[in-house]
């Protein structure tokens, strides 16, 4: 074995910076934490952009903090100073008859070349680096993956490469379409890519070397022994940011950083998190469905981006999934229901349901229809009702309605869908919908969100020039839109957009309303800043999941008032998947 240093360290065989050749000469670096002993193990393998030695704790102190806040048990039996961010700790894995391998990605850490983030090249790497594990001498031939966000959503790519030693991937909270999830919300720019590569990947990019940090526990420079200048780096790497800026619809590029979901045929759990709307919620919906796999399991919960994929829950429900095809043992995975659903109340109170597929059998698809003028959503369809209009500014609150008041609780648990009809002074319109929660006094309840503690019910986003629907793929709670042509609005002139609005889960108390938000803006709880330490964000309701790119939303187009119009013909309304009680 190739590598720069091995050593045993707390009871592992640790080999640092391990070479890994790829087919075109380029060689990759991973760190691999396995059991003492000649005795062949399974693999857990990550690939990613995010330095496999900078410490979790030094790193990403507010992500820290919060996770510790959140789960106490992560300082129990283990001393963590081999915590890597959104990775598995090698500390609770090896001693269980794991290796942990860590690989830095093509041109991040310590691995050269030319940094592209989710590129085919990256897939093929990481296809290559499966083969390898899956072959030394230490390994039982078996791989799987596991890891959050990065290193979750390319393991939907690789997947559907189907490398011969992969045998089973754990994606928490990945999304799955890199135009719909991560890039363009409903057709508009999101922040979040520009914002997370500058902050996340640059400052790691293979040659910042004495520029950036250095390994807590080797005391080697985590982005490569080179440092190179600004001008060298540029060159080493793909401005990916500006490529989402410059490309509005769906082409080659996005369609190449997408899978084929039909060649996805590895056993599989998706984990998804019902308040990470802006990357972590739908792609573990979608990727779930459509993956071709004859093993899937779908499971959604609630809190923090990381806080379950720690959790003593969430790491016995990950040990179980890995122990029964990774190891072949009897673990109780056999048992385990395909769908896994904590059910979300107000304050933070979730209940595990246990069902067989999703959307869930017994849904009760219910009409809410917007109502003007009680600026009320109610199941009693208007009648014949004389035309009429509101309009709101864009850079405002938008307009909000209210469910009735209800004696009874009910449930929402579900695809999302709703019916606008809409007209700009421009030739375009942005439009966000919130679901919001008010309790008996008036006040919004908010969630704690995946990135950000005050995230709403739910999200969805439209630009209105992109309300073209593909038929074959839109189904009546979940539109789906082909982003591959513009359709200008005529001004003054209203157009019918349907809306998706992203899976969710609440049970509304009886006295509590739902409401639905339509806006020209991004949600916000109310306009100031959660304030969590050293945040590397504002938190204002959506974390860094925001829509306010000026090249992007011109404010020749993307400024002044929306209409919404209703008449006879045009009955706007909310599609909601009702649970009925047991």
């Amino acid at each position: 074995m190739n590598s720069v240093s091995s050593e045993v360290r707390d009871g592992m065989q640790i080999d640092w910076d391990v070479a890994i050749p790829m087919a075109d000469g380029v060689v990759l670096r991973a760190d691999i934490f396995r059991p003492l002993g000649d005795k062949k193990v399974p693999v857990i393998v990550s690939y990613g952009p995010y330095a496999k030695g900078l410490d979790f704790r030094v790193g990403y102190k507010s992500q820290w903090a919060r996770v510790v806040e959140a789960v106490p048990e992560i300082l129990e039996g283990s001393s963590n100073k081999y915590q890597n961010w959104e990775l598995v700790d090698p500390e609770r894995w090896v001693p269980e008859g794991y290796a942990c391998m860590r690989i830095d990605s093509r041109g991040a850490g310590r691995s050269p070349g030319l940094l592209d983030c989710w590129s085919p090249l990256e897939t093929q790497d990481f296809h290559e680096c499966i083969e390898w594990a899956g072959t030394q001498p230490w390994s039982n031939g078996k791989v799987g993956i596991n890891g959050i966000s990065y290193y979750a959503m390319n393991q939907w790519t690789v997947a559907a490469t189907q490398p011969p030693h992969l045998a089973a991937i754990c994606i928490w909270e990945g999304s799955s379409d890199y135009y719909r999830e991560l890039c363009r919300h409903g057709g508009i720019l999101c922040d979040f890519l520009n914002s997370w590569y500058n902050r996340q990947v640059l400052t790691v990019q293979n040659g910042v070397g004495d520029n950036g940090a250095r390994s807590a526990v080797t005391g080697v420079t985590i982005a490569g022994p080179d440092t190179l200048s600004e001008e060298q780096l540029k060159k080493n790497r793909l401005a990916i940011d500006l490529e989402a800026e410059n490309r509005h619809l769906v082409d080659e590029y996005y369609k190449s950083r997408t899978p084929d979901f039909s060649k996805i045929t590895v056993p599989l759990l998706s984990a998804g998190n019902w308040g990470g709307m802006g990357l972590h919620t739908r792609g573990n919906f979608e990727g779930y469905l459509r993956a071709a796999s004859k093993d899937k399991w779908l499971e959604v919960h609630g809190d923090t981006h990381f806080t379950h994929f720690y959790s003593t829950y969430g790491v016995e429900l990950q040990k179980k999934f890995f122990a029964h095809f990774l190891k072949g043992e009897q673990s109780g995975w056999d048992q385990q229901p395909k769908v896994s659903l904590n059910i979300r109340h107000p304050h933070e109170t979730f209940k595990l349901r246990a069902a067989n597929e999703w959307p869930l059998a017994n849904t009760q698809w219910t009409k809410f229809y917007l109502q003007p003028e009680e600026a009320i959503i109610d199941t009693k369809e208007p009648g014949v009702i004389a035309d009429s209009q509101i309009s709101y500014e864009i850079a405002g609150d938008g307009l909000t309605f209210l469910t009735p008041v209800r004696d009874y609780d009910f449930e929402i648990t579900g695809p999302v869908a709703a019916k606008l009809f809409l007209s700009s002074e421009t030739t375009d319109a942005d439009v966000t919908l919130a679901l919001r929660l008010y309790d008996p006094s008036g006040k919004e309840i908010s969630f704690i969100g995946s990135n950000d503690p005050r995230v709403p019910v739910g999200l969805g986003w439209l630009r209105a020039s992109h309300r073209k629907l593909d038929p074959q793929e839109t189904k009546p709670y979940r539109p789906w839109h082909s982003h591959d042509e513009l359709q200008p609005l005529t001004p003054g002139v209203p157009v019918e957009l349907d809306i998706e609005i992203l899976p969710t889960s609440i049970v509304v108390p009886k006295g509590y309303r739902l409401g639905l938000n339509v806006r020209g803006s991004d949600y916000e709880f109310d306009g100031t800043d959660a304030g969590v330490a050293h945040a590397p964000y504002p938190m204002k309701g959506v974390g860094p999941f925001t829509h306010t790119n000026a090249s992007d939303r011109p404010a020749n187009v993307f400024s002044g008032k929306n209409t919404l119009h209703f008449s006879s013909k045009m009955k706007p309304y909310l599609l909601l998947p009702i649970i009925p009680k047991e």
